[in-house]
């Protein structure tokens, strides 16, 4: 009979994983309980290993995700390269992921914080309502598109299988827009709409 390995072994086998993980991207208690477990068991032990990279455990346990940023650099600190890229969206993008998070707002407030689905026609209808008159659909309709391809690469929906063009958004779209980016996202919806009324006034020849 085989005898069973060291406790010891199995937890080291076990922060392997969840570190491995967590390097890949975000860990989701739903799509992976037995991992999601290990890291609350080996929490200590991630947040110490992690950080002599320069990264910071992110975790909420209430909402089941977690993943890893970049420490903030302190003042006189050592200049140590980053690990996790920051990514520079598109006004479309940005646009469309505070447009999501409002629309995740609004369903715990009603619907006692249940999973947000939206078929991609309501997705896009989110975004066309904040067209201008005139603007050319069609042409604004093909980036919409590349936008919500960029929103579900970035891990923010989820698409589900059938053929009702479903997607699930994703709880940690919370952590990354809160309320005060929301706030201040108002003035730059304006803008947005200033820019498009502008392109439009281009388009046919007019001086704004």
């Amino acid at each position: 009979m085989t005898p069973n390995p060291p406790r010891s072994s199995e937890a080291r086998d076990s922060l392997s994983l969840v570190l491995v993980a967590l390097m890949k991207g975000v860990v989701y208690q739903e799509d992976a309980p037995a991992l999601w477990q290990g890291l609350l068991n080996q929490q200590a032990r991630v947040r110490e290993h992690v950080a002599v990279l320069a990264l910071q455990l992110v975790l909420d346990e209430h909402e089941g995700y977690a993943w890893l940023r970049q420490q903030p650099t302190t003042e006189g600190g050592a200049d140590v390269p980053r690990l996790v890229a920051r990514r520079q969206l598109g006004y479309g993008v940005s646009l469309l992921l505070a447009l999501l998070r409002k629309k995740l707002a609004e369903t715990e407030a009603t619907a006692g914080g249940g999973r947000l689905v939206l078929r991609r026609e309501e997705i896009l209808e989110l975004v066309r309502l904040f067209l201008p008159e005139g603007t050319n659909e069609a042409r604004m309709m093909d980036r919409l598109e590349a936008d919500l391809a960029k929103v579900v690469e970035l891990g923010f929906l989820r698409k589900l299988r059938g053929g009702d063009e479903a997607y699930e958004v994703r709880r940690i779209l919370k952590a990354f827009v809160d309320a005060q980016w929301l706030d201040t996202f108002q003035q730059k919806l304006a803008d947005y709409r200033a820019h498009l009324l502008a392109g439009l006034a281009d388009e046919n020849g007019v001086t704004p």
